[in-house]
Order: structure tokens, then sequence, then C-alpha cells
């Protein structure tokens, strides 16, 4: 069924049994067979600013949210006092994180900024969520090895990638063959977090692994375009910039390719993306309840370690800054507050007892 729309019901029902409330696309009137919806509108500008998928999903999810939480109103007949409202519930009654709301906050400012026209003045007067920092989990260097020890495949490789070059989970699967470098040791992150491109280090221990998994890859891809498939969705205008065979070449295709064909939502073509976050997510949380560990491990679990790690082993602090793609060198100092034996590294003075 998908993400549901602002307004629109849950529940399948014939059109003429819908929500007279439905929201609807700004300007436009009801076609004969299906009625403009706002969450069309919503779509349409999202990716013509080159929103990711993600964000796309996330946008809708608070838009719904919203509506839900005003009982069904249309977001049209709404505005600013509502908006505070609702951000007031986040932050008071269902207590979530300052950047759950700050995200909430950036849906709606965008919906009514760039879709309805409108401007939300006086948000400063949502109570704002407790500005909580908790410290992030690390593992030791044998609890890495521990995990790992528990993956194999590809959910190994990954896992791999993810402690070796400090990157997010969408980072890595979103890696194509042309963005790795095994002689400089080198990865590329396109378009990360903040829509910024980076490098990163390549482990040198994964050269073989990779190769081996890449050769895997090309037979797949061999079937692919031997039966008219083999594309891989390339970003924005490229595939009019660079033709469309570059869609099939080997350089742009996935490292972590899906296991089956989906359909591009842009084109309608067969094409084959990347791994689903899911399944590595499963399978790292399944190899640390394997491995014994009682510390909540997650994917990201690895790029903490990542950082912390390269601090103790006394890895210039803004070279961490760098690898990890932050903006503020703030962020990457809360590492500094779990490397070594305690906080800034400092080790007690019980131990000298």
């Amino acid at each position: 069924m998908g993400v549901p729309v602002p307004g629109e019901r849950v529940n399948v029902e014939p059109p003429e049994n819908r929500d007279p409330r439905l929201p609807r696309e700004v300007g436009s009137e009801p076609g004969p067979e299906r009625p403009a919806r706002l969450s069309d509108h919503v779509r349409e500008v999202l990716r013509a600013r080159h929103y990711s998928p993600r964000t796309e999903k996330t946008y809708l999810m608070w838009m719904t949210r919203f509506v839900r939480f005003h009982e069904g109103q249309s977001p049209q007949a709404m505005g600013s006092d509502e908006v505070i409202r609702f951000l007031t519930h986040l932050a008071v009654d269902l207590e979530v994180s300052p950047n759950t709301q700050r995200q909430a906050q950036s849906a709606l400012v965008f919906l009514y900024r760039n879709i309805l026209g409108r401007s939300l003045e006086g948000l400063e007067r949502a109570v704002r969520a407790r500005a909580d920092r908790p410290v992030p989990v690390v593992l030791t260097l044998t609890e890495v090895r521990a995990v790992l020890a528990e993956l194999s495949g590809v959910d190994r490789l990954v896992a791999t990638l993810l402690y070796g070059s400090g990157l997010r989970l969408s980072e890595a699967l979103r890696v194509r063959v042309k963005d790795l470098d095994f002689q400089r040791r080198q990865l590329c992150v396109r378009q990360g977090k903040g829509r910024k491109d980076r490098f990163t280090t390549l482990p040198g221990s994964l050269r073989d692994p990779l190769l081996e998994h890449l050769r895997a890859v090309r037979r797949t891809h061999g079937r692919d375009l031997a039966a008219g498939l083999g594309c891989a969705p390339l970003p924005y205008a490229l595939e009019r910039k660079l033709g469309p065979e570059q869609a099939r070449s080997w350089a742009w295709q996935w490292v972590f390719p899906a296991s089956r064909q989906s359909v591009d939502r842009r084109t309608g073509a067969g094409v084959r993306y990347h791994l689903h976050p899911s399944v590595t997510q499963k399978a790292v949380r399944a190899a640390a309840r394997a491995a014994g560990l009682h510390k909540r491990v997650t994917t990201h679990t690895f790029r903490h370690s990542f950082a912390t790690h390269l601090l103790e082993s006394g890895t210039d602090i803004r070279t961490v800054q760098d690898l990890l793609g932050h903006r503020d060198l703030k962020t990457t100092m809360i590492y500094t507050h779990v490397a070594n034996t305690g906080p800034m590294g400092v080790a007690s003075p019980a131990d000298r007892l």
C-alpha cells in the first residue's frame, strides 16, 4: 500500500467512499478518474529538487502524522498554531529527541513554504525537546572481531566496510564499482550526508574479498545484460548527459546489488537497485546476539568504533573529521569522550593502586 498520504485513510475503500477532506494539489481540479492529491505534488517538488527517496518517505510520514494529530484537517486550513501544537506534542507527550523534532519541523516547513506558498511564523514558541546527547556505543577491537566472525558473505563484507572505512550504512550500499580505488586504497563517497562527496580509506584487508565479490557481481550483471536488463539507476540527469548506455556499464553498477530486479519509479523500466538496508541491519543485530554482546549494536556502531579506534591510535582529530564527513568538529569531538580508557583518554588513578 505504500506510505500513507496526508489525510488519506489507511484502510482500502472505494473512491466514492473516501473522506471528502482529503487534501488536493493546490490550484488543481479533480480529474474524471482520480482527484489530484497534495501528496503527489509534494513528491513532484521533492524529486525536482533532488531530495533522496528516504527523505521523501520521511517527509510524507511527518505530514501524515501532522494531519492525523489534527483529526484529518487539511493542511490548507491550518497554519502556524497547529504546527506549534504538533511540535509541542512531540516534545512533551512523546518525549522525542531534538533531532526527531527538528526533522518533523523541516518536513512541515517544506510543506507550507514550497507546496502551499505560505510561511510559518513563531515556531520558536513550540516547546523544544530536551537536548540530551548520549555517548555513542563503541565496540572494542575484540568485540568487533567477535561480531564480524558471526557474519558471512555479503553481510560480512558490508559490515567490515562500515568499520574499516567509517561509512554510514546508506553510504556503503550506494558505493558503485567506479568509486573503489584499490591502488590508492581509497573509496569515494558520493552525495553523503549534506550532499557532499568525500574520500575515505579502503581497508587493504578487503582487497581480495572485494575483488572476488565483484567477479560474482559481474557475472550476474552479464546475465542481466543478456536478458536485456542490467541497468543501475543513475543520479539526477546523468542518463541524459552521458547517454542511456551508461546505466548498463560496469563502472556504474552497485558494489552490493539487490538479489532481484525492481522497477524504476521514474521511468517504469527494469533496474537493479542496491541491497536493502534492512538486510544488513538484521544480520548485524543477529551477529551481536550470537557473539554474546550485551551492548546495543547496530550498523552505525561500526562507524562509531572506526572513529574512536582511530583517535586511540593517535590519528589527528581533523583527519577523522574529514574521513567521517562531519561539517562541524564538535560532532567529531564526542568520540574523544569514549577513546582509550575513559573520558578524554584519562586513566583512573585507581589503576595505579
